[in-house]
């Protein structure tokens, strides 16, 4: 794993909850494709903000797991 992945990983996603962006790219390299799908499987968007601020970074890895195909 190269160096950058590692430091992007470790980035927080969901704010309110503090899950890291490896949380999320696990689940998206084990199959799970959807932000509802992804919400359920972390706990994300059930903070404070209900997702506000997570919500648009999940979009993102989303459509980055599909570009990398």
């Amino acid at each position: 794993m190269k160096e950058q992945q590692i430091i992007d990983g470790l980035k927080t996603v969901c704010q309110c909850k503090g899950i890291k962006k490896s949380v999320f790219l696990k689940h998206i390299k084990a199959g799970t494709k959807t932000v509802e799908a992804l919400r359920k499987a972390t706990g994300a968007g059930a903070g404070s903000c209900k997702g506000k601020q997570c919500t648009p970074r999940i979009i993102e890895m989303l459509k980055a797991s599909d570009e990398n195909r």
